[in-house]
């Protein structure tokens, strides 16, 4: 019997004869560093896609200091990271970033303090080029172990806390316009006439929560403190917090939920005291998750933010901070903050 063998994979050197140039010309073009002419930049790379050449990346990042990976690190339990499309939406929109510059995700969960010191251990461990970090709370650690770790972060959502790195860098993030929604979600439930508005709020641990509430007050200054209530961003704290609400105040007829899964709690709850949407109680909610939003009975009026927009805007602004440029080179694009905007979605329940 013949013995059948693979053919050999190509080499460095393989595509430095075949291309007409030096092992460092090659090496160069292939770990994107400058000094290489455009014309023989572009011989290189074709021969390196005629030849099949996958670099070896362990030698490469000998050479590069570079793994081609990110780390996603959400600070919530694993329960509700897969039980949210809020978190599915922002990784799609991270992987797809990711997977187009040819980088991995390494998905890091963090449910209670044993897991702070296994994060810690791998971002400074030399494993990731960069970090996205998302959901944090106010009285998180990750930032400390983020700055202990050396590693190049952007955050999702406005960070309660000015700097991050031990030279005071400004913190990085993306985040949606959640006071401008907020304010946006209460004046259409005030021109629909309502007259006792309450708000569920998310947890007043996450800036996000905290924003929204600042939002509705903005337009409610006067708000009677019974009329707002602390959810905690899923279906059955909205319901919890609907509950509360009526008991305090039964004459309500607006609720502005800082979530479209709280809203959806808030909408059973008020099936089961006999209240009808929107002809009693006229319910926004915010996010604009279209398997929440359209499915809900009736369909909910919501505040839209491009949850898988963020997350790739997240992911670029990190590969920008972490592309090969010269000391003096500018960098198009690279922002300490960008806001999105937020516009109101009108359905059936408001």
């Amino acid at each position: 019997m013949s013995e059948q063998t693979a053919d050999p994979r190509p080499t460095l050197e393989a595509v430095a004869e075949r291309a007409g140039v030096s092992r460092a010309t090659v090496s160069r073009v292939v770990n994107g560093a400058a000094g290489v002419r455009a014309p023989v930049a572009e011989r290189v790379r074709q021969v390196v896609e005629e030849l099949g050449y996958v670099p070896n990346q362990a030698a490469r990042s000998l050479v590069t200091r570079r793994q081609n990976a990110v780390a996603v690190v959400i600070a919530e339990p694993e329960t509700r990271v897969f039980a949210d499309p809020f978190f599915g939406q922002q990784l799609r929109g991270i992987s797809k970033e990711l997977t187009a510059h040819d980088a991995q995700l390494v998905l890091l969960l963090v449910e209670g303090p044993a897991d702070y010191e296994r994060v810690g251990r791998y971002l400074g461990g030399g494993h990731v080029d960069g970090a996205l970090v998302f959901s944090l709370h106010i009285d998180d650690a990750l930032p400390v172990i983020i700055r202990r770790a050396g590693v190049t972060t952007v955050f999702g959502g406005r960070p309660s806390w000015p700097e991050v790195g031990d030279g005071g860098e400004e913190a990085r993030y993306v985040d949606c316009d959640n006071r401008g929604g907020a304010r946006e979600a209460v004046r259409h439930l005030l021109s629909l006439g309502r007259e006792r508005i309450a708000h569920i709020t998310g947890p007043l641990d996450q800036t996000s929560a905290v924003d929204r509430l600042d939002g509705f007050r903005d337009v409610l200054a006067d708000a009677d403190p019974r009329l707002i209530a602390t959810g905690d961003f899923t279906p059955a704290g909205g319901g919890r917090a609907m509950r509360e609400l009526l008991d305090r105040c039964p004459e309500l007829d607006g609720v502005f939920a800082a979530s479209d899964l709280m809203a959806s709690g808030a909408l059973r709850v008020l099936r089961e005291y006999g209240r009808r949407v929107p002809d009693d109680v006229a319910v926004v909610g915010f996010d604009d998750m279209l398997p929440v939003a359209e499915q809900t009975d009736p369909p909910l009026t919501t505040v839209r933010q491009d949850i898988e927009d963020m997350g790739r805007l997240m992911a670029r602004q990190l590969l920008l901070r972490l592309a090969p440029r010269d000391r003096d080179e500018p960098a198009p694009g690279l922002a300490s903050a960008i806001i999105t905007p937020t516009r109101l979605v009108r359905r059936a329940s408001a």
